[in-house]
C-alpha cells in the first residue's frame, strides 16, 4: 500500500530531516508514528500524499510513485490528511457544504454527492448537523467535520497529523473511537501522535529519532520499553508505569499498555465488582 524506499528529505538542502527511511505499510493497517519534536514525524506523513517529495529515494502510495506528476490526482484522492488545527481545513460556513467540498471537486454530482455527505457525517457521529455553522462547533466537532470531508472523497488511506493535539481528553477519546471504527471498516490509518494512549490502540508503532526509524513493532513490543522510550524523550504509558510499580511491590500482574486491560486484570485478580449503576 505505502512504501518508503531509501527515502531522505531536507528542507534547506543541507540538513536531512529524514535519513534513508525504508518502510512498508500494508493495506488495512493502523499505524502510529511516535517521536520527539523534530524527529521527522510530520515530514513523513506529508511524503505519503505528495505534499512533499523526497530528495533521495522513492515513496510509493498505492504502488504509485509520488514523484510522478501524473499520479498526484489519484494519490491525493486516495490519501486524505487531517491536520492539527481543523480551522485550517474548514472551507465553508455550513457543515454540509464543507463536507461536500472535496468530493464536489472530484466531479461527484447529486444525488451521489448528497449521499456521500450524509454517509460521512453518520460515520463521524454528526448526523443531523448538516445545517449547523462550522464556526459554532466545538474543537472536537470541527475535527470530525474535517474527517467527514475526507471520508466523503472515499479515500483508502487516512493520515492524522497530530490531529488530536488541540483537543481535550473527551475530544481525543471521541476521535479515537472514529479512528477505530474506520479501521474496522478496512481503512488504512496513519496516525502521527505524541499520546501513548492513542499509540496503544494501533496495530503497529513506528518510532522516529533524528530522522531515522529506531523502533518498529506492535504496541506491546514498543510501549513496554520504558528505558528506551525515556532515552528518546517519550512518555511511558500510564498503565505500563503502574504495572511496573505493582510488580515492584510484589503484585503478580502482567505489563499493560492500556488502563482498561490493567483495571480488568486487577478486578478479576482481587474479585472486585464495580457498581456501574447510577
Amino acid at each position: 500500500m505505502i512504501t518508503f524506499d531509501h527515502v531522505s528529505f531536507t528542507y534547506d538542502g543541507e540538513q536531512f530531516v529524514l535519513k534513508d527511511i525504508d518502510l512498508t505499510i500494508e493495506a488495512g493497517q493502523f499505524v502510529c508514528v511516535l517521536g520527539a519534536n523534530g524527529s521527522g514525524k510530520s515530514t513523513l506523513s506529508k511524503l505519503i500524499n505528495a505534499l512533499l517529495l523526497p530528495d533521495k529515494g522513492h515513496v510509493f502510495t498505492k504502488d504509485m510513485d509520488t514523484a510522478e506528476s501524473e499520479n498526484l490526482f489519484l494519490i491525493r484522492s486516495n490519501a486524505g490528511a487531517v491536520f492539527q488545527n481543523p480551522d485550517d481545513q474548514l472551507v465553508a460556513s455550513l457543515v454540509e457544504n464543507d463536507v461536500a467540498f472535496g468530493p464536489e471537486n472530484l466531479g461527484i454530482e447529486n444525488p451521489e454527492l448528497r449521499d456521500r455527505v450524509t454517509e460521512a457525517l453518520h460515520i463521524v457521529g454528526l448526523s443531523g448537523s448538516e445545517k449547523r455553522e462550522t464556526t459554532a462547533l466545538s474543537g472536537g466537532q470541527k475535527q470530525r467535520v474535517a474527517i467527514a470531508g475526507i471520508l466523503a472523497m472515499h479515500p483508502e488511506i487516512l493520515i492524522f497529523d497530530e490531529a488530536t493535539a488541540m483537543l481535550d481528553p473527551r475530544g481525543r477519546r471521541s476521535l479515537m473511537r472514529v479512528c477505530k471504527d474506520l479501521h474496522q471498516r478496512g481503512m488504512t490509518i496513519i496516525m502521527i501522535t505524541h499520546f501513548m494512549e492513542e499509540a496503544a490502540q494501533a496495530d503497529r508503532v513506528i518510532v522516529l529519532d533524528e530522522g531515522s526509524v529506531v523502533l518498529d513493532g506492535t504496541p506491546d513490543e514498543i510501549l513496554t520499553q520504558d528505558e528506551k522510550l525515556r532515552e528518546l524523550n517519550l512518555d511511558v504509558p500510564f498503565a505500563a508505569q503502574l504495572s511496573r510499580m505493582l510488580q515492584d511491590r510484589g503484585i503478580d500482574v502482567a505489563t499493560h499498555i492500556e488502563t482498561e486491560s490493567l483495571q480488568k486484570e486487577l478486578l478479576e485478580r482481587f474479585n472486585i465488582t464495580l457498581n456501574t449503576e447510577a
